[in-house]
């Protein structure tokens, strides 16, 4: 039971100089309010309660002196200006995403270099491509994004979905395909959602009811999923799931088969777990039907054959499974197993009348592509090792696109024969920068358990372990997410100048099945952590770096993860850079669809156990005093509605309060921004910018390690 107090004792701000290593800084003290929450009898004050009000004036207030001193200190990073030059350069080539057809166009996502956002263009057999849809027109500074696109199956009308100043609310918007035309009124408040067509009469799409106070953090858990009828109002829309008091989901979607005989709804309590169901479109008064009516697995169709159903399930298959069973009678009772489980684990996508499963072996891709009796064809020969999607497209087409990467290779696409098993490379980047010169290794070091975890360590070839290599080591390690390898331009500008990036594959992630997920979860959740400092230690046990060239960094999930490692370990690395992050454990499930992070933490109201266990972790309740933390920059988003900003404020907040030593603490709150979909590429840029420039200054670099890339770029 919690019982919570608040009594209002101020919000400006003083501030305070800190000397660090010949340099000053000036930054806020924020001020106290007295909050005090009872939790099983365990007071537990909240001194900067007041910063949830994210719409309040004086938070308003707080964030501009916040970034006025955090950008008053980046100014004087002497080199901050050449890495966004040199961010600007390498990032300025041409990106083509993979095609797909509809109707009788080819459409694709192309962005000219520094664009920022991708640019949708189509094309007709023979003909001159041309700009379909141009996100970059939709607002003036590029912040409001295109975020989903979907199409009619005859290709004639389409729906997309925008986001604007970065947040996950969406606005939805119809047009005639043909002309471009928009053909009705906007529709809005629409959250979590896909759209799927039911013929060229309308489409389904989900939202949560209007939350009553803030629209950034108030609590959202009641997702409901409507059918939109074209040339009717929104508000005549028809409620199709969800909305009964006694249970209510906090996320259903609605997904149309591709022959339109069927719509499945998928409906969870949390992010893990689903029930399904079904109702037959063909017949209007068909009843609906459960396939699974507990949230016990992760189950979702992959296609059907008619009345026949094909499902991907972990029910009793952890790293998941194909089976088949007759729409008539889908109850887990009648499951056949078409592709059985095996040791690794399991996507699945079609194309062309084949399935096509793609595994995960120690985090890397290997595809076999199946027939609809289960009989393999044969194993897709890859490019290499790293990562490989898209294998999918329509059941007619016999050709479609897939895409390949890994951490020291831009990603190429390539055209595939479903019959033949052949491919050709279709498209390839024209990039400054030569993946030869790199290398990546995966090595297993061994976590305090003794659990044997992977990690992938990419560099320049020739690398000495000296243990004075500028490092970055990344993690994630929660909610079945995967980090399989991938190129990115901003980790290629780190390692030209001779830096490592690191990545291991943390329990509570999917790399290997819902049982490597469950061991970082709830009660389990340590194991993340302890993963995570174990992946640093052999990075500087091995001479890769040490702690004073050691920086440690995670989004969202992450940023829980480097929270709690930094104070858990704050003699292990030199550098944190908490972004997005998840940082308040005791009160994060009372904001937006925090509740339906429970499964992987569990909440402080369920029991005392999980109560003492978040707090045990909780980075805003373990800033301890007189400690010195690392340098620190905290990045967040004005208008994240995914995780609220309250959490790096408050974590901020408590470190600048308690740090001692000559370590800055500082947060940069990006303003008209979210979570980081559809972040502009502008901003991008100039983020990076700041994050490696503070972490390169902070591991006592005057200026950038390799100066021949600044003089080729230059010159």
């Amino acid at each position: 039971m919690l019982i919570a107090t608040c009594f209002f004792v101020g919000c400006g701000s003083s501030s305070r100089l800190l000397k660090n290593t010949n340099r000053i800084l000036n930054y806020p003290i924020t001020q106290k309010v007295d909050t005090v929450d009872t939790y099983f009898g365990t007071q537990v004050e909240d001194p900067y309660r007041w910063l949830e009000d994210d719409r309040s004036e004086e938070t308003e207030a707080w964030v501009k002196e916040q970034n006025a001193s955090t950008f008053g200190y980046l100014d004087k990073i002497p080199f901050r200006q050449d890495l966004k030059n040199r961010l600007e350069k390498l990032w300025n080539y041409e990106k083509l995403g993979s095609p797909f057809k509809e109707g009788d166009y080819t459409y694709f996502y192309k962005n000219n270099g520094l664009q920022n956002q991708y640019v949708v263009y189509r094309q007709k057999d023979g003909g001159e491509e041309e700009v379909f849809l141009d996100p970059n027109s939709f607002s003036e500074d590029g912040t409001t994004s295109l975020m989903s696109l979907s199409f009619t199956k005859d290709g004639s009308k389409a729906a997309y979905l925008i986001s604007e100043g970065g947040s996950d609310w969406r606005k939805g918007i119809v047009i005639d395909a043909e002309t471009r035309e928009i053909v009705e009124d906007t529709l809005v408040d629409i959250k979590f959602s896909g759209i799927s067509w039911k013929g060229n009469e309308g489409f389904f799409y989900s939202s949560y009811d209007k939350p009553e106070g803030s629209e950034l953090s108030a609590k959202t858990d009641q997702h409901k999923l409507y059918f939109h009828k074209l040339g009717t109002p929104q508000s005549e829309d028809e409620l199709v799931f969800g909305g009964t008091p006694e249970e209510k989901h906090r996320y259903v979607w609605g997904s149309v088969s591709e022959d339109a005989k069927y719509l499945f709804i998928s409906a969870s309590v949390s992010t893990s777990g689903n029930k399904l169901f079904l109702k037959d479109l063909t017949n209007p008064d068909s009843e609906l039907v459960t396939i699974l009516d507990d949230t016990n697995s992760d189950t979702y169709l992959v296609d059907n054959e008619g009345s026949k159903l094909f499902l991907v399930t972990d029910r009793n298959a952890p790293n998941k499974k194909v089976v088949v069973v007759d729409a008539s009678s889908p109850s887990p009772d009648n499951w056949k197993d078409l592709i059985p489980e095996t040791e690794n684990v399991l996507t699945v996508g079609t194309g062309g009348g084949y399935f096509f499963a793609e595994y995960m072996v120690d985090a890397i891709s290997k595809v076999l592509q199946y027939d609809y009796s289960g009989k393999m064809i044969r194993e897709v020969e890859l490019p290499g090792l790293g990562s490989a999607n898209g294998f999918g497209g329509k059941k007619e087409e016999k050709e479609f696109y897939f895409s390949f990467t890994n951490y020291n290779t831009p990603g190429s696409s390539y055209k595939y024969n479903v019959e033949t098993g052949n491919y050709e490379q279709y498209w390839k980047p024209e990039i400054d920068f030569d993946p030869e010169a790199y290398e990546s290794t995966q090595i297993f070091f061994t976590s305090k358990d003794g659990t044997k975890v992977p990690m992938i360590i990419t560099h320049k070839k020739g690398l000495e372990l000296n243990g004075k290599n500028p490092t970055i080591l990344y993690g994630y390690g929660g909610f079945n997410i995967s980090l399989t390898p991938s190129f990115s331009i901003v980790n290629a500008v780190w390692m030209e100048q001779g830096g490592i990036y690191a990545v291991p594959n943390l329990r509570g992630g999917g790399e290997y099945g819902k049982k490597w997920h469950l061991a970082g979860t709830k009660l389990q959740k340590q194991n993340v952590f302890d993963d995570f400092i174990a992946a640093a230690e052999y990075l500087i046990e091995n001479k890769y770096t040490s702690k004073e060239y050691l920086a440690i960094r995670g989004g969202s999930n992450g940023g829980l993860l480097v929270g709690a490692t930094m104070t858990q370990r704050p003699d292990l690395m030199q550098v944190a850079l908490p972004a997005v992050g998840v940082l308040d454990m005791l009160r994060y499930h009372t904001f937006t669809a925090g509740a339906g992070w429970a499964y992987d933490y569990g909440t402080s109201e369920e029991s005392e156990e999980m109560f003492n266990y978040l707090k045990g972790y909780s980075p805003v309740h373990n800033v301890k005093e007189g400690t010195e933390y690392p340098a620190t920059l905290i990045t967040t988003g004005d208008h994240d509605d995914r995780v609220v900003p309250a959490h790096s404020f408050k974590f901020a907040a408590e470190l600048q309060e308690n740090q001692t030593g000559n370590n800055p603490t500082l947060i940069r709150i990006e303003t008209n921004a979210g979570h980081g979909a559809g972040t502009p590429v502008s901003k991008t840029i100039e983020q990076y910018a700041d994050i490696f420039g503070f972490t390169f200054f902070n591991m006592g670099f005057d200026q950038l390690p390799n100066q021949a890339v600044l003089k080729e770029f230059k010159d």
